[in-house]
């Protein structure tokens, strides 16, 4: 044990989470790392205002969904698709001016992919005719003074894109009812509900962040949509884990109540999911710094911003809101609420 866990002085020398001292008048980073339950996570005023933060974020993200909407790429909407080998002269400004000035109107996006000789500029708009794609391609060929046979040209079809999203509900909701189901039976069906508030969560508050930052939804999107899913829910049975533990005999004493017992679990977990979301988050930066500025490959940035978003949000959401929850859940039934009147008596009674 550590300097700042002390043990009540018992027949025997075993010990047990009953015996942990919260070290509060210590520093930031011995509290974190000590586990002794000096954070107030789950009591009553935090999870009011957890609750109120957690609903403000909701609310600015589905705000951000109805009024401002998400950028389907082409891959859902449909359309052409026409890229172009990138230079000292062709560049997405360029090619973007070029554009207007070939068909009269700006396109949807213009970003470059690649590095090196292989670097291109890709432009995504709506479909074209036949007769525009052959205008486009001439008025690109002749600004840059390049062969037309530099320019290619593809059209891609909305279907596909439609059949991705059906796809991704399904899988969604299939996700969300085998995690429901496993966690109920792992645990209880109050962990598995508040599992499930976590991860809806993380859906809209993710999803919302997209929203705002407006690029495009592309299929890496919903693949990474779907991966971090998976983290979140990693993280939260790891809390709740700890939480069944250190509740599994709760009743037989009169020392801690329930909130308190899951409290110093969260406490105890704290550098547990700091650390997992230090090292997937860092892969992440990674390849937002190397993939996307460096090498100048724009396509990994979709993939690269939702799973850094989800990442974070996941980790707030399985500590700051399941865990919370959790408690307002389980404090809802009469023998927690007899055991926590128990609790209290005896320490009125030990004060007097």
């Amino acid at each position: 044990m550590s300097s700042n866990e002390t043990t009540a002085e018992k027949p025997t020398t075993e010990w047990s989470d009953d015996d942990y001292v919260a070290a509060k008048n210590t520093s930031f980073f011995s509290r974190l790392y000590s586990g002794t339950g000096a954070f107030d996570v789950v009591g009553p005023r935090s999870r009011r205002r957890l609750y109120v933060i957690s609903a403000v974020i909701m609310v600015i993200c589905v705000v951000s969904m109805i009024f401002r909407g998400f950028t389907p790429g082409i891959d859902f909407e449909g359309g052409t698709q026409v890229s172009i080998p990138a230079s000292d002269t062709v560049t997405t400004s360029s090619v973007s001016e070029a554009f207007t000035a070939a068909l009269g109107h700006d396109p949807e996006s213009v970003q470059k992919a690649g590095t090196g000789e292989a670097a291109t500029i890709q432009v995504r708009t709506e479909t074209l005719s036949h007769e525009d794609a052959a205008k486009l391609t001439e008025g690109l060929a002749s600004t840059f003074k390049i062969n037309q046979s530099d320019v290619s040209s593809s059209d891609v079809s909305s279907t596909w894109g439609a059949e991705i999203t059906r796809k991704m509900v399904i899988a969604l909701i299939v996700f969300l009812v085998a995690v429901f189901i496993y966690i109920a039976i792992r645990f209880d069906r109050e962990m598995s509900a508040a599992a499930l508030v976590s991860l809806l969560f993380d859906v809209v508050a993710t999803a919302g962040v997209y929203s705002i930052v407006g690029w495009e939804v592309t299929p890496a999107t919903v693949i990474g949509l779907l991966t971090i899913l998976g983290f979140s829910v990693y993280d939260t049975v790891v809390v709740f884990d700890k939480v069944e533990e250190n509740t599994r005999s709760v009743f037989a004493s009169s020392r801690r109540t329930y909130s308190e017992q899951t409290n110093l679990a969260v406490n105890q977990t704290f550098m547990r999911s700091i650390n997992t979301t230090v090292i997937s988050v860092l892969p992440i930066i990674a390849l937002i710094v190397i993939a996307v500025w460096m090498l100048g490959v724009g396509t990994l940035k979709d993939l690269a911003l939702i799973q850094l978003v989800g990442v974070v949000v996941g980790t707030y959401s399985s500590i700051f809101l399941a865990s919370p929850l959790l408690v307002t859940l389980k404090e809802m039934r009469e023998d927690v609420k007899r055991h926590t009147a128990k609790v209290i008596a005896r320490r009125e009674r030990a004060a007097a």
